[in-house]
C-alpha cells in the first residue's frame, strides 16, 4: 500500500513540474498576471504595433501585452515634448543649472550663492545626503576615508581601493566655496563622477551646505 502511496505522490510531482515548463509560443500558465505585467506606458519606447506580444498576454484586453502606445497623445507619443520656448523649472521655481564643465564653469562657478541658509533643518537633510552619496568615498567626516578609499578585505584580498580621494577637512579644500562643491557634485572632477544625474540641485546644494559644516569641525 505504502509504495502504491508513494508511486502516486511521485506520478503527481512529476506531472506538476512537466506543467511548468514553457517554450515556443507557449509561455506556461501564470499566477496572478495582472500583479507582474505592466499596463502603465512606458515614456522611453513606444511600440505601436498592437498585436506584438499577442501570445504573452494574460491580460484578456484584446491586445498584445507589448504595444505601449499612448492613443490619447499626437503621435501616440508617450513622452510629449515640452511646449516651445518654454524652460523647465523645479518646485522652487529654478532653472536648470547652465554652468559648462570646463575650468571657465568651475571658476565662474565659485562666485554663486548658496540659496539655502545653514538652518538646523538645511544641515540635517545635507547630512542625510551626504551620508548617502558621499560617505561610501569621503567618510563620515569627509576624511576621504570611506570604504571605497579605504578598501576592505574579503579572504583575505583587498578590494576597491582608490587612493586619493579628497579629503574634504584638509587645508587644501577648506577655502573652497559651496558654489565650487556645487558644480563639482554636478560635473565631477579628477577622480569623482559627475553625479548632476542622480542627485536634484536643491540637494547638491544641501550637501554643500553640510560640507562647510564639517570644516568647521
Amino acid at each position: 500500500m505504502r509504495l502504491i502511496t508513494n508511486l502516486f505522490i511521485g506520478a503527481s510531482v512529476a506531472g506538476l513540474l512537466a506543467g511548468c515548463k514553457a517554450g515556443g509560443d507557449y509561455q506556461g500558465l501564470e499566477y496572478a498576471p495582472n500583479m507582474y505585467h505592466s499596463v502603465a506606458y512606458e515614456p522611453l519606447s513606444q511600440i505601436t504595433d498592437k498585436d506584438a506580444g499577442t501570445f504573452t498576454n494574460a491580460l484578456d484586453n484584446g491586445r498584445g501585452e507589448f504595444y505601449n502606445s499612448n492613443q490619447y497623445n499626437p503621435y501616440n507619443m508617450n513622452m510629449r515634448l515640452p511646449v516651445a520656448h518654454t524652460v523647465r523649472r523645479n518646485a522652487y521655481g529654478w532653472t536648470p543649472y547652465r554652468g559648462t564643465n570646463d575650468s571657465t564653469g568651475l571658476r565662474l562657478a565659485n562666485k554663486l550663492v548658496n540659496p539655502f541658509e545653514a538652518s538646523p533643518a538645511v544641515l540635517e537633510q545635507g547630512k542625510v545626503l551626504f551620508e548617502t552619496y558621499c560617505k561610501h568615498c569621503h567618510g563620515a567626516k569627509g576624511g576621504g576615508d570611506g570604504k571605497v578609499a579605504q578598501g576592505v578585505k574579503i579572504d583575505g584580498v583587498d578590494h576597491s581601493m582608490y587612493p586619493g580621494v579628497a579629503n574634504l577637512r584638509g587645508d587644501a579644500y577648506k577655502n573652497i566655496t559651496e558654489g565650487h562643491i556645487f558644480h563639482v557634485i554636478t560635473y565631477g572632477k579628477g577622480l569623482m563622477g559627475a553625479h548632476g544625474s542622480q542627485v536634484s540641485e536643491e540637494d547638491r546644494w544641501k550637501i554643500a551646505k553640510y560640507v562647510k559644516e564639517l570644516q568647521k569641525n
